[in-house]
Parts: C-alpha cells; structure tokens; sequence
C-alpha cells in the first residue's frame, strides 16, 4: 500500500505533498534537514493522509494536488477529511491556518 500525504509546517506555514509507501519515516527524514524543500524547517507534521493500493494512484492523486496550486483547496481538502475522520490527521487539523485567518495566527 501507499499513500499520498500532505505536511505543513507552521515555522514557514508551508504544504508540502508527497507519496510514501512508510509515511511515517519518511516524516522523519523531512524533519531531518535533508536536502530538498522541506529543509526549510523541522517542524513538519502530517495533516493529510490518504492510502491507495498502488503507487501510480497515490502518484497520481498527488500529481492532481499540486496542479491546484491553492493553499486554500489543500487546506478545504485537509478539513473536509479531519471533519468525516477525525482521527484521519495526526493534528486533527488544528495548526492548519483557517483560509480566511491571519497567515501569522494558526488557530488552536
């Protein structure tokens, strides 16, 4: 199995989207400082979750992610999946900025 996943920081209040077949090591090597984007910070957890049965489909479900390129979709996506599974966010949604919010006030 593998899954699609989004991260967000709230140091840089930046997404980020990838596929993972382990998400949760792979969150441990973003928050590493490897090289690539998600060096930017060490804080990043994981809002979003999605698994699929292969790894074209979770390819493809994040390829159709970031061509929205609209942190508000992502952030309607993100809610829209913690309201019908709560338990489907490791924050819950909760340090994900509101769409309408101050970008510098995560609500808690």
């Amino acid at each position: 199995m593998c899954c699609a996943y989004i991260l967000y920081s709230s140091v840089k209040d930046k997404f980020y989207t990838g596929v993972s077949e382990n998400p949760a090591e792979r969150l441990k090597k973003h928050n590493s400082k490897n090289k690539g984007f998600t060096n930017q910070a060490s804080d990043w957890k994981i809002v979003f979750l999605k698994p699929f049965d292969s790894k074209s489909e979770a390819l493809a479900y994040e390829k159709q992610i970031k061509a929205w390129k609209s942190k508000i979709k992502i952030q309607k996506l993100i809610r829209s999946a913690t309201s019908e599974h709560p338990d489907a966010s490791q924050s819950g949604g909760a340090d994900i900025p509101s769409p309408h919010s101050d970008p510098h006030t995560l609500r808690k």
